[in-house]
């Protein structure tokens, strides 16, 4: 078995990677424990050089980077632009804020002072997706790196060279060997991971199924656990809502990374006063969307990463249509031979149709109708999942109110769920648990210690 990189839209295989033998990839557990031991004991200030060096090095080659992005699964290349540009945000953001987010402090207690420590735990093992290849791997290891850990990740099979070229990105940027390191490995090498002696923690990103199965093993190491799975996130449009502000973000929400975000709006929930008016707005701005050559950069939908992938949507079509779905716009591969798929919008489904529980992960947009606040809170929560959730009113109570009452990790009124550095991101039921990102994030891996003077 071998790591293979294949070009979606062009379909042409461009390298392939060897698996790890178990003496490799024994050598690289070896070298990150021994880095360890030097790495955690230096200073927050002589770690920040790391990431402001990693920084810097992204602004110079982050033409470079877009590129293998782009051409390993298939991101408008623009886009490809804007997520390397956000890791240098992120690193950038902890050389900032991690000596702060890390500084004991002193607590109230029977001794004469109490204190809590915040030290490095030892090895994070992260299984990284490939929809985000770069910022999904960038925002566990800015933390960890900074918080004295040292990295090891199994990124997806089919984005080996963005894999490659983060170690290397480090590497350039002065950090030790071990400090970071890719694996190609297979998910049955992931228990020699986990279950070794320094490996202190598993963090992934990705799929319900593989999150459960990472998340046993790791229970059966009695290793901590964060994980960031599925979603299906609810855009709610009340009536009050600014229609073509609405419309314009939805767009964005929905169909940036070709759809295949875990926090993409993927649900639209439309007051039934204004469904007419918003679905002939929105149709008519979707038409006008290019899809096509992923690095062309007047592109905005590309290809769908995986032939695998754009028949669960044509499935996941089909069964809409089946259940009295009506197609208003799409609902084609633009090509025959090409992994594009018409940017889709379907209408006429029931709140209580199947979909509502599914996550429709490509440029497929399903409008639902309601017709009051609880009505649409409800099917709203009726899903399994809790990322993020949209929210457009004009009225701020409303907001507030709602906002209170959908069960998710991040909600957007009158805007679009993201993730920003300095803010923290996760999800509840189905969508997993933890946080990343902000000071919540550095602090999910280290060892938090009570220090009581008497």
């Amino acid at each position: 078995m071998a790591y293979k990189s294949v070009n979606p839209y062009t379909k042409k295989v461009l390298g392939t990677f060897e698996i790890l033998s178990e003496k490799e990839l024994h050598l690289k557990l070896q070298k990150a424990e021994e880095v360890f031991h030097e790495w955690s004991k230096r200073t927050v200030s002589e770690r920040v050089r790391l990431l402001e060096e990693v920084a810097g090095l992204i602004d110079k080659q982050k033409a470079l980077h877009a590129e293998i992005i782009t051409a390993e699964m298939g991101k408008p290349i623009n886009q490809s632009i804007a997520e390397v540009e956000k890791c240098a945000w992120l690193c950038r953001y902890y050389a900032e804020q991690a000596e702060d987010h890390l500084k004991p402090f002193t607590m109230e207690s029977t001794a004469r002072e109490s204190q809590v420590w915040f030290e490095p735990l030892g090895i994070i093992f992260a299984v990284m997706p490939w929809n985000f290849p770069y910022w999904q791997v960038f925002r566990y290891l800015a933390p960890n790196i900074m918080a004295g850990n040292t990295c090891l990740l199994k990124h997806a099979s089919n984005v080996p060279q963005c894999a490659e070229a983060m170690e290397k990105l480090f590497l350039q940027g002065g950090a030790n060997e071990g400090i970071f390191q890719n694996l190609f490995i297979d998910y049955g090498q992931s228990e020699m991971v986990i279950k070794h002696p320094r490996v202190a923690g598993v963090t992934l990103t990705g799929s319900n199924y593989a999150g459960y199965k990472i998340a046993e093993l790791a229970g059966r190491y009695g290793k901590k656990t964060v994980l960031e799975l599925g979603g299906s996130d609810p855009f709610i449009v009340f009536e009050s809502a600014t229609l073509e502000k609405a419309v314009e973000t939805g767009i964005i929400a929905r169909f940036q990374n070709t759809g295949q975000s875990c926090i993409a709006a993927k649900r639209f929930f439309i007051h039934d006063r204004i469904f007419e008016e918003y679905a002939t707005i929105l149709v008519d701005r979707i038409k006008k969307q290019k899809t096509g050559d992923p690095m062309n950069p007047e592109t905005n939908i590309g290809p769908v990463a995986r032939e695998d992938l754009l028949l669960e949507l044509e499935d996941q079509i089909s069964r809409m249509v089946r259940e009295g779905g009506r197609i208003i716009t799409g609902g084609k591969r633009v090509n025959p031979d090409k992994l594009l798929l018409e940017p889709t919008v379907i209408t006429n489904l029931s709140p209580e149709s199947p979909i509502n529980d599914e996550e429709l992960f490509g440029p497929v947009l399903p409008l639902f109708s309601f017709r009051d606040e609880q009505e649409v809170i409800h099917y709203a929560n009726h899903n399994p999942f809790g990322l993020g959730a949209n929210i457009w009113t004009s009225d701020p109570e409303q907001a507030k109110r709602v906002a209170h009452q959908i069960e998710t990790g991040t909600v957007a009124i009158n805007g679009m769920v993201k993730s920003e550095p300095n803010l923290p991101f996760g999800g509840v039921k189905a969508s997993g648990y933890g946080r990343e990102l902000s000071v919540f994030g550095i602090r999910e891996f280290v060892n938090i210690k009570t220090v009581n003077f008497f």
